[in-house]
C-alpha cells in the first residue's frame, strides 16, 4: 500500500493523516477548516487538504483507515446501558439513533463521503488504544520502547501498556472502562465548570493555586489504587453510565456544594479541588510509569491518549528518571488516533512484505532520522503561498508592509522590545492541540504586565490561565531545570532558582497571580514552573531565528507563545483567520507569511476597541 489515509470522527477533534509509503504527508483536524472547536464531525475538510498537498484525489488511495472499532464500541455501550437499567433509559433514545446511522455502517459512511474510492481500496478498522499507541511509537526516534496509553475510553480499554520493536506493537495488558483517569479527570473539569474535553487544561492551570485539601477524600471515595498504577473508580459518584452527566449528588457533596456554574467566580473551594485531582492523577501516572519500566524492561517510553497532555504529570515521569528518555505523540488526544490508524496500517504492510528483515529496515529508518522523530515537527497542516496571502489583505482593504526576511525578523524583535503583542503565522499549520510557533502569539516574557494583557485583552479568557515560553534549545538549561529536548510543548519543569524572585506577602488564591516570582514572569507559573518548548533550527528554522535575534538584542533566549485564537475558537488557519482574529482583538500587529500589518492602521477595528474600553 503507498497511500494510506487515517481517520478519527464521531467522538472528539476529528482529524485526518496521510501516509506515502510510510511516511507523513499531512495531518490537520476538522476543526480548523469549520470553524467549530472539536468539530466530531467526518473529517471531510481535513480529508480534502490532505490529498490536495499530497496533489492526487482519493481515487488514489491504497486504504482508509478508522481509528476505532464501532461495532466493538456500540456493543460496550449496549452492555453498559443493560446493566444500569433502567437508570440510563434518558440518554438511550438520544445516543443510539445516532449509532443506527452513519457511525455503525462506517464503512458505508466513509464511501459516501469518499465517491472517488476505488472498489479495491481497503477501509479498515484499528482498535482506538491500538492507533494511539502506534501514534506514539511509530514517529518516536525510538527502534524499541514502553508505550503507555491512558485517555477517557477507546472501545473497552481505558489504559494501555504494550512495546514496541521495529514495525511490531505488541500490547500487554489493558484497564478497561468504566475505570478510567481520563474519565476521573473529566468529572473534576465538569465540576469545577470548565467544558469536558477542552476544559481540562484550564483544570491543570488552576490547580497551583489550591491546596491539595481533598486527595484523602478522592483515595478514600473515589477511587482505589493499587502500587501497579491499576486502579478502580467507586461508581456510586458518578453519573456518566447514566446520564449525561459526570458526576452526582453525592459527589458533589464530597467537595462541599454543587458545581461551579460556567463563567461563574472560581472559589477557592474550586481551586483546591483542582489540585487535588492533579496531584491525584500525577501519582497514578508515576506507578503507571514505573509498572510499565518493570514490565517492559525498556530505557525508553512513548505516551499518547488525552491524559498523556497533561504535561505536569509528563514533566513529573521525566524528572523520576523512571526512563531515560520519554516521547509522547503531540497530537495524543483523538486527533492523534486518525495518524496512528495509518501508521498502524503501514506498519503491518512493512512487517508482512519485509518478514524477518522487518525489525532491521525499521532501525534504519530510524536512524536516518538522526534520533528526532519522524513528526516534522507536528507542522502538517495547510500553508499558504505570498500571493495567497496578498490576495486575502486585499480582499480586507488591509493596510500593510511586505518585507524581505532580514528586515521582518528585525522589525519583529523591535516591537516584541516594546511590549507590543504580536500574531505570528508563517509555514505549515501545527497539527495537535498547541500552536508551536507557526499559528502563535508572542510577547515578552521579561514584562509584568504581559500575562494579564494576553488573557484579557487578547485571548479573552481566565486571568489564571499560564503561558508556555518557547526557549532555544542550547539555552533551555540556564533558564528551567529539564536538560532534554521539549519541541512539542508537552514536559513541564521548574525555572531555575537564580531567576526566582523572593515573593513577599502571604497572598492566598488568585491573589497570588498579582506576585512577581521570576526575571521571566510572563511565563512562570505561581508554583515556578513553566510548560516549555524547546526550538532549534531543524524543525522550525525561520522561529529559531527570530528567538536568536532576540536573544542577540536583549540577552534573553526565552518568548512568550501562545496559540493564536481566541476563547471558545480553533486556532487559526487561514490568512483570512488570522486576520479577522486580529482585528477583533487587542493584539498590536500581525505578521503573517512576510506581511507586516498594525492593527491600528487597519480600516476595521469595532470589537478590538470595544473590548479595550470595558477592559481598561
Amino acid at each position: 500500500m503507498r497511500h494510506i489515509l487515517g481517520i478519527s470522527a464521531f467522538y472528539h477533534d476529528s482529524a485526518a493523516a496521510l501516509l506515502r509509503d510510510g511516511t507523513i504527508v499531512a495531518a490537520a483536524q476538522e476543526e480548523r477548516f469549520s470553524r467549530k472547536k472539536n468539530d466530531e464531525r467526518f473529517p471531510a475538510r481535513a480529508i480534502e487538504f490532505c490529498l490536495k498537498h499530497a496533489g492526487f484525489n482519493a481515487a488514489q488511495l491504497d486504504a482508509v483507515v478508522f481509528y476505532d472499532k464501532p461495532i466493538t464500541k456500540f456493543a460496550r455501550m449496549l452492555e453498559s446501558y443493560l446493566a444500569v437499567a433502567p437508570f440510563g433509559f434518558a440518554t438511550f433514545p438520544r445516543v443510539i439513533p445516532t449509532w443506527l446511522g452513519e457511525k455503525l455502517n462506517l464503512r458505508k459512511t466513509i464511501r459516501d463521503e469518499l465517491p472517488g474510492l476505488r472498489k479495491d481500496c481497503q477501509v479498515l478498522f484499528t482498535e482506538h488504544h491500538h492507533a494511539h499507541a502506534a501514534s506514539a511509537f511509530h514517529p518516536s526516534p525510538f527502534d524499541e520502547a514502553a508505550i503507555l496509553t491512558v485517555d477517557g475510553v477507546g472501545e473497552w480499554a481505558t489504559t494501555t501498556i504494550g512495546r514496541g520493536k521495529g514495525d511490531s506493537i505488541e500490547m500487554l495488558t489493558e484497564l478497561r472502562f468504566p475505570h478510567s483517569i481520563g474519565l476521573l479527570y473529566s468529572a473534576f473539569t465538569a465540576y469545577c465548570g470548565f467544558p469536558i474535553n477542552s476544559g481540562e487544561y484550564k483544570l491543570m492551570g488552576l490547580a497551583p493555586y489550591g491546596e491539595p485539601k481533598f486527595v484523602r477524600a478522592i483515595y478514600e471515595h473515589l477511587i482505589d489504587v493499587k502500587p501497579d498504577g491499576s486502579f478502580w473508580l467507586n461508581l456510586d459518584y458518578f453519573d456518566f453510565l447514566r446520564s449525561f452527566r459526570m458526576a452526582n449528588e453525592k459527589f458533589h457533596a464530597l467537595f462541599g456544594g454543587p458545581p461551579r456554574e460556567p463563567g461563574a467566580p472560581v472559589e477557592q473551594r474550586h481551586m483546591d479541588v483542582a489540585r487535588s485531582i492533579q496531584v491525584v492523577t500525577e501519582e497514578i501516572m508515576l506507578k503507571l510509569a514505573r509498572h510499565t519500566r518493570e514490565l517492559t524492561g525498556l530505557p525508553n517510553l512513548c505516551m499518547a491518549g488525552g491524559v498523556a497532555l497533561n504535561c505536569v504529570a509528563n514533566g513529573l515521569i521525566l524528572r523520576e528518571r523512571i526512563f531515560e528518555r520519554l516521547w509522547i505523540q503531540p497530537a495524543a488526544g483523538d486527533a492523534g488516533g486518525a495518524l496512528g490508524a495509518a501508521m498502524a496500517v503501514a506498519a503491518d504492510v512493512r512487517r508482512r512484505k519485509d518478514g524477518s528483515a522487518s525489525e532491521e529496515s525499521a532501525s534504519s529508518r530510524r536512524r536516518l532520522q538522526s534520533q528526532t522523530d519522524s513528526m516534522h515537527g507536528s507542522l502538517l497542516g495547510p500553508e499558504f503561498t505570498p500571493s495567497e496571502i496578498e490576495a486575502v489583505l486585499k480582499s480586507h482593504r488591509a493596510v500593510y508592509q511586505r518585507l524581505d526576511d532580514s528586515a521582518l525578523l528585525r522589525r519583529t524583535v523591535e516591537l516584541l522590545q516594546q511590549e507590543k503583542v504580536i500574531g505570528w503565522v508563517q509555514g505549515r499549520m501545527e497539527f495537535g492541540p498547541r500552536a508551536l510557533g507557526n499559528r502563535s502569539i508572542l510577547g515578552d516574557p521579561r514584562s509584568i504586565k504581559m500575562q494579564s494583557v494576553m488573557n484579557l485583552k487578547v485571548k479573552f479568557r481566565e486571568s489564571f490561565r499560564p503561558f508556555a515560553p518557547i526557549v532555544l534549545r542550547d539555552r533551555a538549561a540556564d533558564y528551567f531545570e529539564m536538560d532534554c529536548d521539549s519541541p512539542y510543548m508537552l514536559l513541564v519543569a521548574p525555572v531555575r532558582e537564580s531567576l526566582r524572585k523572593p515573593v513577599a506577602g502571604s497572598a492566598t488564591g488568585l491573589d497570588r497571580l498579582k506576585q512577581l516570582r521570576s526575571t521571566i514572569p510572563a511565563v512562570t507559573h505561581v508554583d515556578f514552573s513553566a510548560r516549555i518548548q524547546t526550538v532549534d533550527d531543524t524543525r522550525n528554522p525561520r522561529l529559531h531565528a527570530l528567538l536568536k535575534l532576540w536573544e542577540q538584542a536583549t540577552g534573553c533566549a526565552v518568548l512568550v507563545n501562545t496559540s493564536f485564537n481566541v476563547r471558545g475558537e480553533p486556532i487559526v488557519c487561514t490568512p483570512d483567520d488570522a486576520y479577522r482574529c486580529f482585528v477583533n482583538t487587542a493584539m498590536d500587529y500581525l505578521v503573517i507569511g512576510n506581511f507586516l500589518l498594525e492593527r491600528f492602521a487597519q480600516p476595521q477595528q469595532p470589537v478590538a476597541t470595544t473590548f479595550e474600553r470595558v477592559l481598561d
